[in-house]
C-alpha cells in the first residue's frame, strides 16, 4: 500500500494538487472583518490582499486540533502509514498541535505509523518538498525512503523572497520591528531567506531590476544543478515580475522546469500582495 501524503495550506500548493494527488489537506486559520476562514477552502487570496489595500489586517491561526485528530483517528483505524509535512513550526505552532493530537491517537493505536516532519519550510518551499513525496509514493516507494528523501529536501530547501512591505511580516511577528526598517524608503526592495525556519533579511535593494540580478546571482551561488531541479515560484497578485524572473532563469541558468502558484491566504495574511518567492535545492540527493 502506497504511503498517505499529508499537508497543510501554508505549502501553498493549489487545491486542484491536493485533490489530483489525494493529499489530506490541513487548512490554516484566516480571520478577517470578524469572520473565520479556511485557507484554500473558503477563502482565496484575492479577498485577502483586496482588504490590505483597504487597511483591513487578516488575522491567521493555526490548523485546528480536532481536524488533527479526527484526520490521524480514522488513518489508523484503516491502517494507513502517512507522512505528514508541516509548516515550519519557528513560523506556526501548527507542527506543535499536530505532535500533540498524534500522541493522543497513538494512546489508542499505538501502531499507527505516522510521521509528522518539521519542514522548517514555508510557501512553496514546503509546496516542492510535497510534491517529491507524492512522486516517490506513487512510485512505490518505502515509508523509510519517503522519510529520508522528505528531510533531505527539508534541510536543503533554499527559500529567496522580497515582500512589497516589510510592515506586514513585522505587525505578524514574522520579522522583528528592527529588521522592517524598510518602511517609507523610496524603491528600497529587502531580499530575505529562511534559516532554520525563521524569515530572515539578507540585504535590500534599490529598484526591481537590481532585485532580480541579485536573486538570479544568489540562485548561482548556492543552487545545485539548477537545470536538473524543479525551481518553485510562488506569488502574490506579481504575474508580471515572475514572467520576467522565470525567463531570466532560462536564459542564465539554464533552468528547464519551474512550477508556478499562488501565495495562499494564510502566508499573504503576513506577506501583502506584490510578494515573490523563489524556491530550489541547494543540494541535490545522491541519486542525482
Amino acid at each position: 500500500m502506497s504511503v498517505k501524503i499529508l499537508a497543510d495550506s501554508a505549502c501553498d500548493l493549489p487545491l486542484s494538487f491536493f485533490k489530483e494527488n489525494d493529499v489530506t489537506l490541513f487548512p490554516l486559520k484566516v480571520h478577517l472583518d470578524g469572520q473565520e476562514y479556511e485557507d484554500l477552502l473558503t477563502i482565496d487570496s484575492t479577498k485577502i490582499y483586496e482588504a490590505i489595500r483597504l487597511g483591513n489586517v487578516p488575522k491567521t491561526s493555526q490548523v485546528s486540533p480536532l481536524l488533527f485528530e479526527e484526520v490521524f483517528t480514522n488513518m489508523a483505524k484503516n491502517g494507513e502509514d502517512g507522512i505528514y509535512i508541516a509548516f515550519s513550526s519557528e513560523l506556526s505552532g501548527t507542527y506543535q498541535t499536530a505532535v500533540m493530537m498524534l500522541e493522543q491517537v497513538k494512546e489508542n493505536f499505538p501502531d499507527f505509523n505516522l510521521k509528522i516532519v518539521d519542514s522548517k519550510c514555508a510557501s512553496l518551499g514546503a509546496g516542492l518538498v510535497v510534491m517529491e513525496a507524492v512522486k516517490l509514493s506513487k512510485t512505490g516507494k518505502s515509508f523509510s525512503e519517503i522519510e529520508e528523501a522528505v528531510k533531505f529536501h527539508c534541510e536543503q530547501m533554499e527559500h529567496l523572497f522580497t515582500v512589497d512591505d516589510l510592515e506586514y511580516l513585522a505587525k505578524g511577528g514574522r520579522v522583528s520591528k528592527a529588521s522592517a526598517f524598510l518602511g517609507g524608503l523610496l524603491n528600497i526592495k529587502p531580499l530575505l531567506n529562511v534559516e532554520g525556519g525563521k524569515l530572515v533579511p539578507i540585504e535590500k535593494l534599490r529598484g526591481k531590476k537590481k532585485l532580480m540580478r541579485r536573486i538570479i546571482e544568489v540562485m548561482n551561488e548556492r543552487g545545485d544543478s539548477l537545470h536538473q531541479q524543479v525551481i518553485g515560484i510562488s506569488h502574490a497578485d506579481n504575474e508580471e515580475m515572475v514572467s520576467e524572473i522565470k525567463e531570466m532563469m532560462k536564459q542564465e541558468l539554464n533552468v528547464r522546469n519551474v512550477y508556478i502558484s499562488s501565495i495562499g491566504s494564510a502566508i499573504g495574511s503576513h506577506t501583502g500582495s506584490g510578494t515573490i518567492a523563489i524556491f530550489f535545492l541547494n543540494k541535490l540527493p545522491a541519486a542525482h
